[in-house]
């Protein structure tokens, strides 16, 4: 049966068909890329030293000034300087990003393509473009890449453009299907050639129901599409009266790696992007290595300290021992089969 098994994969012709015991080549994940933030790993892989799936879709998606972009920014300054062979493929919609905006996140501006795309159609043809040429060159020879799509809900079609030209107000109603198309293509591809894709997206209330929910816009194409979908708000971080970032409430809306719902806060400032141990003393306490006292939190050794203080040192205090024990708790707490 197994020799018949291989020549129905060899007759198929088909790039992405293999017999299940060597790999699902599009469907495995290869590993897995650091975010920055030990939090945001675990609930996105299960571990706090998971993070990006390598060769998925994760979808950031929020209201207006939720913070998307910069997140997606605090991403790929992170990947970039774990990297230093590494590049980006950014595809812009909103033209809102300038040089100096990424030069002030200290994002090397030299390993980063800004591709401005207008039309599904356009993202589409670059990103399949980009991945065959990518794909040709040896395993060997293929330096790690990151492609950002800022945002999807911006997107227009070829014909809405043409529409716009000659007059017309009405309404493309294939956007839905031609998004679904171009994920469908893109998914596959992504996943042969191990690129990680980051792509925001905007929600909305979702109304006709008593108890409105947020959903997404531009068709169910990314819901389908995305392995890990997350739902972003915010509040400002501040050092006294001055703010230095924001607080970046996360919560995993789909996941099919961990667990849906769950949630989590990272830091994100304005200089030096995410806090690495931001929401690592949340989980230090759930899984009672740490303990609240009061204002203070009793620490592994004993002592008593302020949040503030153990996150200005904290490799004093995430000791090895606590890191290890920390992403045991994650693992719990965010992979199916966990016990929490």
């Amino acid at each position: 049966m197994n020799d018949f098994l291989k020549e129905i994969v060899k007759e198929s012709k088909n790039e992405y068909a293999g017999i299940v015991d060597d790999g699902v080549e599009a469907g495995d994940v290869q590993g897995y890329i650091d975010t920055g933030s030990y939090a945001f790993n675990a609930l996105l892989s299960g571990s706090i030293y998971g993070g990006l799936p390598s060769n998925k879709i994760t979808a950031i998606a929020g209201e207006s000034s939720t913070g998307k972009t910069f997140f997606a920014l605090g991403l790929v300054k992170h990947f970039l300087d774990s990297n230093p062979d590494a590049g980006v493929v950014y595809f812009e919609t909103e033209s809102a990003l300038t040089k100096d905006m990424i030069d002030e996140r200290g994002i090397d501006t030299k390993r980063i393509v800004m591709m401005p795309v207008t039309t599904i159609q356009e993202f589409r043809t670059q990103g399949i473009k980009i991945l065959d040429k990518y794909i040709e060159q040896s395993e060997a020879e293929r330096k790690p890449l990151l492609f950002v799509l800022d945002s999807l809900g911006m997107l227009s079609t070829t014909k809405e453009i043409e529409d716009t030209a000659d007059g017309k107000e009405t309404r493309d109603m294939t956007r839905a299907q031609l998004t679904k198309a171009a994920f469908r293509v893109l998914t596959l591809k992504l996943g042969k050639a191990k690129v990680p894709m980051v792509v925001t997206n905007h929600t909305y209330d979702q109304m006709g129901t008593m108890f409105p929910q947020k959903v997404m816009g531009g068709g169910s194409g990314l819901q389908y599409a995305a392995s890990s979908i997350v739902f972003l708000s915010k509040r400002k971080d501040k050092d006294g009266t001055e703010v230095v970032g924001n607080i970046i409430h996360c919560k995993l809306n789909k996941s099919r790696l961990t667990k849906e719902n769950s949630m989590i806060d990272v830091s994100l400032r304005y200089k030096g992007g995410l806090n690495r141990y931001y929401g690592l003393i949340e989980l230090a306490e759930e899984a009672g290595i740490f303990k609240k006292v009061a204002t203070r939190i009793e620490v592994a050794d004993g002592s008593k300290r302020y949040g503030k203080e153990i996150l200005h040192s904290p490799e004093v205090y995430f000791t090895e021992e606590v890191m290890q024990k920390i992403d045991a708790y994650a693992k719990e707490k965010f992979s199916y089969g966990g016990e929490i």
